[in-house]
């Protein structure tokens, strides 16, 4: 029995006006889930507790069964994990966004334009962060490069640093009211954006009429986490595909194979075919159990409010992804179970997460049941609800 997850991140929403009052999950064209949908079974599952927020960090955890209340130190440190920096028990981290900012004078008086200032470039994100690791001096502060936008910081025995607030939670608003109390922190935005300013990136990138990388941006500290080990736990072999740092941190955390990709971007213009095969390798020629594939690019285009793309990313998803593993493991004559989900709704309507309940399908070869013809939002509805949402992933490997 091999046991694949597909996370579709951010692809629960709302209906959305310009899709006809429909959901992006109701207008994609999806044969495969829709297929297995008929021979499956429908859950809803609350992926964030009551006491945290709906972030994707809260929300993978649980998805892949870990009970944040004993295992959640922040979402940080899961992304230091994946990029190599080991953190010390005195460390804090901090999630580094570079961001657009728009407007001119005091950073008080800016508006968050874009909180991965355009989906910058992993090499031109290199560039800026080694120029902020040069000239952006605080004594017991570090920098490190991370993928595209996603960078990290480390403060060695943090002061209180107050309540830090996600960018993608604030897109075109005004930032006066979701500034940093922290004066140091602070700091190190103010300077970053002095620093950035005229650099050669964004002077490259403001003559192309790219979006520019105008300041970091600093939220989701933690400190160093203990994440028991996903085999000890469940007694499965397992590998992680992801282009996102949080989620491949979470899987070295969880002692599990995190597989390269190459051409990720986690977007709509990621290189889907590569993680499919890269599952289908993982399951059938290299020995592990049980798989855990995740797409940002549904949520990306939530945070973005763009509602065709993120119906064509779910199309992507279904037709590049979840087809292909399906094929391959009937054609092998292969038992499998499958789990379909978002880890949480990104709505288009408010550009971020929302704590709903999510719908989530499950999939087995060797019992089939007597589901339903479509998976939308509407549809897992009537569904058993499973809370804590972390009980899902005992349910799907042990049913």
């Amino acid at each position: 029995m091999k046991y694949i997850v597909i996370l579709a991140d951010g692809m629960a929403d709302y209906p959305v006006e310009a899709l006809g009052g429909k959901t992006p999950m109701e207008v994609a064209k999806k044969p495969m889930m829709d297929a297995l949908s008929e021979k499956g079974t429908q859950y809803l599952v609350k992926t964030v507790p009551d006491d945290l927020k709906p972030g994707s960090d809260v929300a993978n955890l649980t998805v892949m069964g870990y009970n944040t209340k004993d295992v959640y130190t922040g979402r940080s440190p899961l992304e230091a994990a994946s990029i190599g920096v080991s953190l010390s028990e005195s460390e804090t981290s901090f999630r580094a966004n570079l961001v657009s900012l728009s407007g001119e004078g005091n950073y008080e008086d800016l508006t968050m334009l874009d909180y991965s200032a355009g989906e910058i470039s992993t090499e031109e994100a290199g560039a800026l962060i080694a120029t902020l690791q040069e000239k952006l001096v605080f004594p017991g502060f570090s920098l490190y490069a991370g993928i595209s936008y996603r960078h990290l910081l480390v403060w060695d025995n943090a002061e209180d640093f107050g309540v830090l607030t996600p960018p993608h939670d604030i897109s075109d608003r005004p930032v006066r009211d979701y500034l940093p109390t922290c004066p140091e922190i602070m700091a190190i935005m103010e300077e970053s954006r002095r620093i950035l300013r005229d650099h050669p990136v964004n002077i490259a990138r403001r003559e192309k009429g790219l979006r520019t990388a105008d300041s970091l941006w600093i939220w989701g500290e933690g400190k160093k986490p203990g994440l028991p080990a996903f085999y000890d736990v469940y007694g499965k072999k397992g590998a992680v595909i992801s282009a996102v740092d949080l989620i491949r941190g979470i899987g070295f955390l969880a002692g599990m194979e995190v597989i390269e990709v190459p051409n990720v971007t986690g977007n709509i213009d990621t290189n889907f075919e590569g993680k499919a095969e890269a599952a289908i390798r993982t399951l059938l020629k290299d020995g592990n159990d049980f798989v855990y594939v995740h797409m940002e690019a549904p949520d990306e285009c939530g945070h973005r409010g763009e509602a065709e793309n993120k119906v064509k990313s779910i199309e992507m998803i279904d037709s590049l992804v979840v087809s292909p593993i399906v094929k391959a493991l009937e054609d092998e004559g292969e038992a499998y179970r499958m789990l379909i989900l978002p880890d949480h709704p990104t709505p288009i309507s408010i550009k971020t997460h929302a704590r709903d309940a999510v719908p989530c399908l499950f999939y087995d070869s060797e019992k089939p049941a007597c589901g339903k013809a479509v998976f939308t939002e509407e549809s897992a509805k009537d569904g058993v609800l499973i809370d804590p949402g972390y009980k899902l992933m005992r349910l799907f490997l042990e049913a």
